[in-house]
C-alpha cells in the first residue's frame, strides 16, 4: 500500500509556472511508476504525464508536450509536475497515481493508487 499526497496547486495567471509535489508514504516508492492526470470541469479525467520506476523514461500527453513535465526523486519518495506557459485550458484538478510496475502507461485503470487532487486554476 502507498499514501500519494499532492501539493503546489493554486491560481497562477495564464504565461506562469507552478510546480506540483506528490508525497508517497507506505512501501517503497521506487517500485513504482507514476504518472499525473488531471480532471477538467465537467470532463472526464485524462492522462498529462508518466514517469517509468527507474529515473528516465517519460512520456507526456500531446496537449503538454514542451510546457508540462514529470520528475522524480526517489530518495524524497516525490514525483513532481513542472507546469509552465500555463495556459487557461490547463485549469483542473491535478492527481498523482502509483502503479506498482516498471513500466507507467497511459491508462486510469492500470494505477492502484490515487491521491486526493490539487487544484490548479490558470486565470486568462
Amino acid at each position: 500500500q502507498v499514501q500519494l499526497v499532492e501539493s503546489g496547486g493554486g491560481l497562477v495567471q495564464a504565461g506562469g509556472s507552478l510546480r506540483l509535489s506528490c508525497a508517497a508514504s507506505g512501501r517503497t516508492f521506487s517500485s513504482y511508476s507514476m504518472a499525473w492526470f488531471r480532471q477538467r470541469s465537467g470532463k472526464e479525467r485524462e492522462f498529462v504525464a508518466a514517469i517509468n520506476r527507474r529515473v528516465g523514461t517519460t512520456y507526456n500527453a500531446d496537449s503538454v508536450k514542451g510546457r508540462l513535465t514529470i520528475f522524480r526523486d526517489n530518495a524524497k519518495n516525490t514525483v513532481y509536475l513542472q507546469m509552465n506557459s500555463l495556459k487557461s485550458e490547463d485549469t483542473a484538478v491535478y492527481y498523482c497515481a502509483a502503479r506498482n510496475s516498471a513500466w507507467a502507461t497511459f491508462e486510469l485503470k492500470d494505477y492502484e493508487y490515487w491521491g486526493q487532487g490539487t487544484q490548479v486554476t490558470v486565470s486568462s
